[in-house]
């Protein structure tokens, strides 16, 4: 992830560059706009409920949850630094957009293929709007950068020298660092019938040179591909005694490039020097019915995933149009591609600053995750777990009791065998490092790794490599199925019997995305729970028909149509006149039956608050159809991760944790599992939990039935934060 030279209002070049003049752009401000939702004539209330009226677009959709992570960037109720995280945060977002689901309609168009989904647009209308809206969010976040966040951070003695601002001293430094950094590893590209236009690393920094003059065999100058190289940092923190008195100053390499471009073509006359990145498909293709090894399939796929085709180019903003037409020409890209940002071309890796400065209170405060009381003093987790069930929420609480009752469980001579699922998770991780111990204490360790974790591949293969090397049983789930259910199982004897404990989860078995994500984890040592966790790791490594699950529901069998069933019930209650409430949290609500089933249940009178925070695409608010149904997104310090679903049914509540979103693929293509929680104790301290978010009014956003996004403000009432208010509620007190 890289980006461009300097932060001036208008990013220099080398001498001779042609600066365009553009009129001053409005002010950052709170977006407040459909950003390509357009509001529809309500439909009649007898309508067809798979009327594509009905529904809000998955991709535009998914752009407006970006877009309000980037509204963080401005929310002075965020630390400065935590700011310029959201705004860096965004950025990586748009990337993974463009190489997943842009490149995706891409191909849609290329293939001629004009199939829509529920909402009834297009792959190119799709696309249009998409354009439209990336276009300028896009330029929006580089003004809030340029003149929102750095004028604040210098106030906070944190600088980003432009080029232009150097003095003498630091201006040698810079010379030194290109020549014993930069200049033994930069590689020039001069373009000639020799030397075609290479082939560029997907997001790489690069940079377009036109030359001037004869090189040393008397080729006239022309135009030079510089590609900057990959190993060396893009933000460079300068010395202590060559920053002013108090400040800690940062220069980016593209800067330091542009300042020496002319020494990499010695004798040649840089007339202008730009730079680009090019944003590429990365999305894997893996034929199930055409693989024997998925691994080594995959290791052949991660190669290609960087140099699929272009979807995207972002230049420095006074890059003239006859180099850009010509990058466009080179990427077989169109006008509606090209990105002219003022300021760095991925702005990404300005998150290497976040850790580099020392400032504390610049960022969120510190926290210790709390600990339920019936583990505070207890010697043994499994023990613990056997008394009671045990629900912890994270970040809030801690994530060590689930890496510590595996650790148990590994050093227990009594722990005959261990199954896990992993999804994404390092190879050097407690998780693992506990499961490699376990192999070697000779357990039966059997480990369901899925590979295809988009953008977590590499890692998993070198996991599963660790993993079998160690002793352990290896396998990848089911090939058409990503295994995405997050599952612990143990068996050990006790008093001459053998006895199960299970761990189930909504997140990964991530120590590190376990302090940033919020999560629910289950233990449990229910004998008919456990038992079917079992059941399902047997479906998972073994062959035969499913068996039949008691207290699970699971995808893709039973998880889609129990949902439904239990929105129905939740229908039917209203009908005869009962109270009927249902609270969904989720990722994303894309699934055009359940959005039907929930139409359903607001027709009969159901009350449905959803708390979803990406995509959704049922409008609601809409007269006789999803009148009693409210969607709110919540952003703030934590991801929002936990899947949870409640049901009132009429006095006699339900309350389940999931691996799956309300989405197609969680429901039909992976294997997911859904839980219930049967300590009526933990259900209600979840019912509490989720009513906290209801109450949200300084993260959180309704979405209204024109598809407009509106901030909760505390107007004449106390401000609630609910991230806040479980922090306080969960975490250790000081």
């Amino acid at each position: 992830m890289d980006e461009t030279s300097d932060h001036a209002p208008r990013y220099d070049t080398l001498p001779h560059a042609q600066q365009s003049e553009l009129p001053d752009p409005p002010a950052p401000r709170l977006n407040q706009t459909r950003t390509g939702i357009k509001p529809k004539a309500l439909p009649d209330p007898e309508a067809d409920l798979a009327d594509p009226g009905l529904y809000f677009n998955r991709e535009l959709s998914h752009l407006q949850f970006n877009v309000r992570v980037l509204e963080q960037a401005l929310d002075e109720a965020h630390p400065l630094l935590n700011r310029l995280m959201f705004l860096l945060i965004f950025s990586s977002n748009m990337d993974e957009f463009f190489e997943i689901r842009v490149a995706g309609l891409k191909h849609q168009v290329l293939l001629g293929d004009e199939s829509t989904g529920a909402d009834g647009r297009t792959p190119r209308s799709v696309l249009a709007e998409i354009a439209r809206i990336a276009h300028e969010q896009v330029a929006r976040q580089h003004r809030i950068l340029n003149e929102v966040l750095i004028p604040a951070l210098e106030a906070q003695r944190l600088r980003f020298r432009r080029r232009g601002d150097w003095s003498d001293a630091q201006r040698a430094w810079v010379q030194d660092y290109f020549a014993s950094e930069i200049m033994p590893v930069i590689s020039p590209i001069g373009l000639d019938p020799s030397h075609p236009f290479p082939r560029l690393v997907n997001k790489s920094l690069n940079f377009i040179v036109q030359l001037e003059g004869k090189d040393a065999f008397g080729r006239e100058g022309g135009l030079a591909i510089l590609p900057a190289p990959r190993s060396l940092p893009r933000v460079i923190s300068l010395p202590p005694d060559l920053c002013e008195q108090g400040f800690s100053e940062y220069i980016f390499l593209s800067s330091m490039i542009h300042a020496h471009a002319e020494e990499v073509f010695p004798g040649m006359a840089v007339l202008c020097c730009y730079q680009f990145r090019l944003t590429r498909n990365a999305d894997l293709s893996v034929d199930p019915e055409e693989v024997s090894d998925l691994a080594s399939a995959l290791r052949g796929e991660l190669l290609s995933r960087r140099y699929g085709s272009g979807v995207r180019l972002e230049v420095a903003d006074n890059c003239p149009d006859e180099l850009t037409n010509f990058l466009l020409r080179q990427f077989h890209l169109e006008e509606a591609d090209l990105y002219r940002v003022n300021g760095p071309v991925n702005l990404t890796r300005m998150m290497s600053v976040l850790n580099d400065v020392d400032r504390p209170e610049l960022l969120y405060r510190p926290f210790t995750p709390g600990l339920p009381k019936s583990l505070r003093k207890a010697d043994s987790m499994l023990a613990a777990i056997a008394e009671d069930d045990i629900l912890l929420h994270h970040p809030f609480q801690s994530f060590s009791p689930v890496e510590k009752m595996l650790g148990e469980a590994a050093r227990d001579p009594d722990v005959l065998a261990i199954k896990q699922t992993l999804y994404r998770t390092g190879a050097d991780s407690p998780i693992v490092n506990a499961l490699v111990e376990a192999a070697g204490n000779g357990k039966e360790v059997t480990v369901v790794i899925e590979l295809r974790a988009r953008f977590d591949e590499a890692d998993n293969l070198a996991l599963a490599s660790r993993l079998q090397e160690a002793g352990a049983i290896v396998t990848y789930g089911v090939m058409a199925y990503k295994t995405h259910a997050k599952m612990m199982h143990i068996v050990r004897r006790e008093r001459g019997r053998l006895r199960h404990y299970a761990h189930l989860g909504t997140g990964n078995y991530h120590s590190k995305t376990a302090r940033l994500y919020t999560d629910y984890s289950l233990l449990t040592a229910d004998p008919v729970l456990c038992a079917d966790v079992h059941k399902v790791f047997q479906q998972l490594t073994g062959m035969g028909r499913a068996r039949h699950i008691e207290k699970l529901l699971h995808a893709p069998f039973t998880l889609h149509e129990q949902m439904m069933a239990r929105i129905d019930r939740e229908a039917e209650h209203a009908r005869r006149g009962r109270r009927a409430h249902l609270i969904i949290k989720c990722n994303s609500l894309t699934e055009p039956r359940l959005i039907q089933a929930l139409y359903r249940a607001s027709r009969a009178g159901v009350e449905c608050d959803l708390i979803i925070r990406g995509m959704c695409c049922l409008r609601p608010g809409l007269p006789g159809i999803s009148e009693t149904i409210r969607v709110r997104s919540v952003i703030g310090r934590f991801l929002e991760h936990t899947r949870v679903f409640h049901f009132h049914n009429d006095g006699k509540p339900e309350t389940w944790g999931s691996s799956a979103d309300f989405m197609a693929r969680n429901m039909f293509h992976r294997v997911e599992t859904c839980f219930p929680l049967l300590d009526r104790k933990l259900a209600a301290r979840v019912r509490k939990d989720l009513e906290t978010y209801l109450v949200d009014n300084c993260q959180s956003w309704l979405l209204g039935s024109d598809g407009l996004y509106v901030k909760q403000q505390p107007v004449n009432a106390a401000p609630i934060s609910a991230q806040e208010t479980l922090l306080f509620a969960y975490a250790a007190k000081a």
